[in-house]
């Protein structure tokens, strides 16, 4: 390769590396820029942020002893969940191993309240019946004591006519006598609506 070549292609590269240097700076200076400005930026967002923290700091400080309460009950709870586990577990075998009989268990009793329903429905039936006949005894018993109750009024009413019916024939012959005798003994005469006045009476 000839000498005045060589120098043109490294001349060429040094300006072409100048240039890439020239690029990079003006780029560096572009990016500087631009970061000076995000910082300006967020330089106030900074300072919020860091007094929220700082504001925050005794809580925090506050929520550790809490925190470490946590990890205690959460330690405790660890075994639990793992009895409840088994406990599931064990139910489960035991639901699976008992299917069958809790299957026929559940027939049975469904045949057992299907029966005490029926039974229930017939006796129900016989009350009502039961009901129903008592009342029609009693509607009759209540019409044969009205009968008798009627019978022994008219009973009554015949005792008393044959108990006052000689009474008052004794009355009346009474009377006749007393009128008859003071008739004689006074010369007077009484009228029949006194003598019938005082028979009323006296009855």
């Amino acid at each position: 390769m000839p000498e005045d070549v060589f120098r043109i292609i490294v001349t060429a590269a040094v300006g072409l590396a100048a240039i890439a240097l020239i690029v990079l700076a003006a780029l560096m200076a572009s990016l500087y820029r631009a970061v000076r400005k995000m910082q300006e930026r967020t330089d106030p967002l900074a300072a919020k942020i860091q007094a929220m923290v700082e504001k925050a700091a005794p809580v925090i400080e506050k929520m550790g002893p809490v925190v470490d309460k946590i990890g205690l009950v959460i330690d405790k709870i660890g075994p639990l969940v793992a009895r409840a586990d088994r406990v599931v577990e064990t139910a489960q075998l035991i639901l699976d191993e008992n299917r069958p009989k809790v299957a026929e268990i559940t027939g049975e009793a469904a045949r057992v309240v299907k029966s005490g329903r029926r039974q229930v429905e017939l006796v129900s039936e016989l009350l009502d019946d039961a009901g129903a006949r008592a009342h029609a005894r009693l509607e009759q018993i209540d019409r044969s004591v009205d009968g008798a109750i009627e019978q022994v009024e008219l009973v009554g009413d015949a005792v008393k006519r044959a108990v006052t019916r000689p009474a008052r024939e004794f009355n009346g012959i009474a009377a006749g006598i007393a009128a008859a005798l003071s008739a004689l003994m006074h010369g007077r005469k009484y009228p029949v609506d006194r003598t019938t006045q005082d028979e009323e009476m006296f009855i």
